[in-house]
């Protein structure tokens, strides 16, 4: 048994400039591990909340409550507990805490202890995290398929447009490294479409071009653009994937897109975008409609389910119960899993659980406000999550957690990347792709497809 002796908290600062927390855990041995909470600027209502000072210091979002409560109630229950009793010590926490949705000691707090226990328990076992995850949990360690912001919008870019994400995939990649050289020639020919249109305002919070586009429509034409300036084709070895958050801009089944100044009803936002998916070969799809919008989920998966991901985020805030109730109901096919958006690392793991269970795609997530730290990397591979979501192919919180998937490809050979094989589970049929015949007929050559 390799006993936990101390945790030490400490303020660090994530990709916004904002402040976050970091935690030391030190085992008995005196071998020590650390990890570091991310934050999300558009988040679940129903999602852990962190632990903020408010007041007029650094927009209210200085750590020192979360910092106290890792040197008090948090260490108090940590303390002295066998660091391979992941479920345990997060049980513990939980229970300290005392609240639905982590509020007393912090969310913030609470998953940065309970991602650093995970690393120490990897330590203590000498393996590679990655490995000490699948030996744990019973899985083949698979790399994932990424999943890659090209323009940021919504929260990620001043709301610059309505949609949060447009992004790519290469399902038709034969290993990580040659998806991430793909999606690179796709990310730098759209920057160089933008900027010779005057269309490119700067780096959007996850690394993405910020646009400057005057319809939401217009980075989906420019998006499919890029990936034929870049010699592939929309449809072909290349798909896109859209997180529309729309919970930022729909409530009560009404939508409204601010860059156009236009309202929907639900069905005519769903029609939208399920001409938008056929338009542009797009595969994925996040958050269609908004986490209140029930129905609307229902719908729509009904109505794409089949040859769609239609992937939940704030809609199932990496929650069990909430997975289980919409695999139930068929509100989507796939779930996001965010470790801080549940809290703790078993929370997380139990929702992959539930998604798996399900017949659910699982993307594990970074989140806007993310740091080095490279925890997901591993938790993707070594829970062979299939997908990984991490924002774009630039800023280095970003490349630290692509480059180390790199890496732990290096380290598995060959015949390991996950590639198409996610998507295949959700809606791929017989094995074909949106927009692509099974024998490979009818990918586009032209914008819209």
């Amino acid at each position: 048994m390799s006993a936990i002796a101390d945790l030490q908290g400490r303020r660090v600062w994530d990709s916004r400039g904002h402040p976050t927390v970091e935690v030391e855990v030190t085992l008995s041995t005196g071998a020590h591990a650390r990890a570091i909470a991310p934050a999300g600027a558009s988040r679940g209502s129903r999602e852990a909340v962190d632990l903020r000072d408010g007041g007029p210091r650094l927009k209210g979002l200085d750590v020192q409550r979360a910092l106290a409560a890792i040197a008090g109630p948090l260490a108090d229950v940590v303390r002295g507990r066998d660091v391979a009793d992941q479920t345990g010590i997060d049980a513990a926490m939980i229970a300290a805490d005392g609240t639905a949705l982590k509020s007393r000691l912090g969310g913030n707090a609470i998953v940065a202890v309970s991602l650093a226990v995970l690393q120490a328990a990897a330590v203590a076992a000498r393996l590679p995290l990655w490995a000490h995850l699948a030996q744990v949990h019973g899985q083949t360690p698979t790399i994932p398929l990424p999943e890659v912001q090209i323009f940021g919008g919504g929260a990620h870019a001043g709301r610059r447009v309505d949609v949060q994400d447009f992004m790519v995939m290469v399902p038709g990649a034969a290993s990580l490294d040659e998806a991430l050289a793909i999606t690179a020639e796709i990310y730098h020919a759209a920057g160089a479409i933008m900027a010779r249109r005057g269309l490119l305002a700067g780096v959007a919070d996850e690394g993405g071009w910020w646009p400057a586009f005057t319809t939401n429509e217009q980075a989906l034409e420019t998006l499919a653009e890029a990936v034929i300036a870049a010699g592939e084709r929309p449809g072909g070895r290349v798909v896109l994937s859209l997180d529309i958050a729309a919970s930022e801009f729909g409530h009560g089944g009404q939508y409204r897109l601010a860059l156009e100044d236009r309202a929907m009803v639900a069905a005519d936002w769903a029609a939208t975008l399920s001409r938008w998916t056929r338009d542009y070969a797009i595969a994925a799809i996040e958050d269609p409609l908004a986490e209140d919008d029930s129905t609307g989920m229902i719908a729509f998966c009904a109505a794409e389910g089949h040859r769609l991901q239609i992937i939940g985020d704030d809609y199932l805030v990496t929650d069990a119960a909430l997975i289980a109730a919409a695999a139930r109901d068929r509100a989507c096919n796939a779930a996001l899993i965010k470790v801080n958006q549940c809290g703790t690392v078993t929370e997380a793991i139990a929702a992959l659980t539930a998604a798996r269970a399900a017949g659910f795609g699982t993307i594990v997530s970074a989140r806007s406000g993310e740091t080095e730290d490279t925890t997901i990397a591993h938790l993707a591979v070594g829970l062979g999550a299939g997908q990984l979501k991490v924002g774009s192919i630039a800023r280095s919180e970003r490349l630290a957690k692509w480059n180390e998937a790199l890496r732990i490809e290096a380290a598995l050979g060959p015949g390991h990347f996950a590639a198409g094989a996610p998507l295949a589970a959700t809606w791929w049929g017989q094995g074909a792709m949106p927009g692509v015949a099974a024998a490979g007929q009818g990918a586009h050559s032209s914008v819209k497809v």
